[in-house]
């Protein structure tokens, strides 16, 4: 006999799969709110992390992906053209900054964007080398995951050769640096030692440390780190798959640091809920080689009419200039929380993806992971949906469809008031949190 959703899934989904912070089961979806099999109505602050940029069932994509079905061109690019993968790489190349030849690789996830990327750079280049940054969560496949330098993929094989510099953050400042100053040191320390720049393919970055913490970076800093390297033919590959499309309050992060990225990363929100990422590079990059990189769904047209439909809509709805005027009231109203409770340390961000830091003490500021894991479970239980991440497991992250209203946000923020309240005066047990591990 059939129970409910949590019992079955318990029963069959694989655990290697799941990242558990509630008995969270949904059964549908609209706008910013998610449905449970009980009927419960909550407001989703995650958008299950940044996928659904737009919320959940939005008009123009829902119209989009019906059309696309009933009149479905094929499943693949593998073997042929069609038509919503052409538009939607041609779009891709119209919105993205780039100079000379460039092309667009379509994917399924920001995964494997950013393993494709990665093996092409380096087969391409002849280099062996990648630089990126304690803390980066670039995928879960085991090329992206070779790169990454997040503790949640403690023990997985790193590529070799591979150099992982602190990134910088002003709540946790490396030596007590907090302008990232010494990061740049050590940088050069290593280009004159043990990683010529010779030898290095690419410097992969996120201009917002997204699963490490939402860290912004100090003014310059990774513009710093591109100026030292591209003089010797490195590569700068910028990750926006969660911070990108607009959330930051511009189109694409990387335009608040006066970068020119050669690579650009696509994931999550490009497809709408859909599974779709994109890398938009250089020719020579990635025309380096025939079938190199090639998945059978990739660029299916389904996914693909998605992913135009969402990006026609953040242009046509100037959704990043709402993020970062949304945005702005969304950090006044976390820092009037942040005042009222000593649980809260730091709130960090930029648009519509914030950071809230939690600390057991102001001055040690030692990390409340526990503490994290209680806050999440207890907004759940008051109708919130939001997770933690970090590499201590203690920042909330909020990261909402980038269409929610004002109403919405004050809402959210009252809800998260109550949970933090609860918890930093022992109202929530323990036990709540035992079958539910998150990161």
């Amino acid at each position: 006999m059939k129970t409910g959703l949590q019992s079955r899934d318990k029963g069959i989904i694989a655990a290697i799969q799941k990242l558990r912070f509630f008995p969270h089961s949904i059964i549908s979806g609209k706008g910013c709110y998610l449905v449970e099999e009980n009927g419960r109505r909550l407001l989703d602050l995650s958008a299950s992390w940044g996928a659904a940029g737009l919320g959940y069932g939005h008009p123009v994509v829902v119209e989009a992906v019906t059309k696309a079905i009933q009149h479905q061109a094929g499943a693949s690019i593998l073997s042929a053209v069609n038509k919503p993968a052409i538009e939607l790489a041609e779009y891709l190349l119209e919105m993205t900054p780039g100079s000379g030849n460039r092309r667009v690789w379509l994917g399924h996830s920001g995964s494997g964007a950013n393993e494709a990327a990665m093996r092409s750079l380096m087969a391409n280049s002849g280099r062996t080398r990648i630089i990126s940054f304690i803390g980066a969560y670039h995928g879960g496949t085991a090329g992206s995951m070779s790169i990454s330098g997040h503790s949640s993929q403690k023990g997985v094989s790193k590529l070799p050769g591979v150099l992982f510099l602190p990134y910088p953050n002003s709540y946790r400042p490396f030596l007590g640096d907090d302008s990232g100053e010494t990061v740049l040191q050590l940088l050069d320390y290593h280009l004159q030692t043990d990683c010529p720049p010779e030898e290095v393919a690419a410097v992969f970055m996120e201009p917002i440390m997204s699963d490490g913490g939402l860290i912004v970076p100090p003014p310059g800093f990774l513009k710093s780190v591109q100026d030292r390297l591209q003089p010797f033919g490195t590569l700068i590959l910028c990750d926006e798959v969660k911070v990108g499309l607009g959330r930051s309050g511009k189109l694409h992060c990387f335009q608040h640091e006066d970068l020119s990225p050669d690579i650009i990363t696509f994931g999550k929100a490009l497809g709408g809920g859909l599974p779709l990422s994109a890398i938009v590079g250089p020719e020579e990059v990635l025309d380096v080689a025939q079938a190199f990189a090639m998945e059978t769904t990739c660029g299916n047209p389904v996914s693909a009419s998605a992913g135009l439909a969402v990006l026609k809509t953040i242009k046509n709805e100037n959704l990043p200039e709402r993020a970062a005027i949304i945005g702005q009231k969304l950090y006044s109203g976390l820092q009037q929380l942040a005042a009222k409770h000593q649980l809260v340390g730091d709130v960090r961000g930029r648009g519509l993806a914030m950071g809230i830091e939690l600390v057991k003490n102001s001055e040690s500021i030692e990390a409340a992971a526990v503490e994290a894991a209680k806050v999440v479970y207890r907004a759940y239980e008051l109708g919130l949906v939001l997770y933690y991440v970090g590499m201590h497991s203690n920042v909330l992250e909020i990261t909402p469809p980038l269409i929610i209203k004002d109403n919405e946000i004050k809402d959210g923020i009252e809800i998260l008031e109550i949970a933090i309240d609860d918890v930093e005066n022992h109202r929530v047990s323990d036990d709540v949190i035992y079958n539910f591990q998150g990161w």
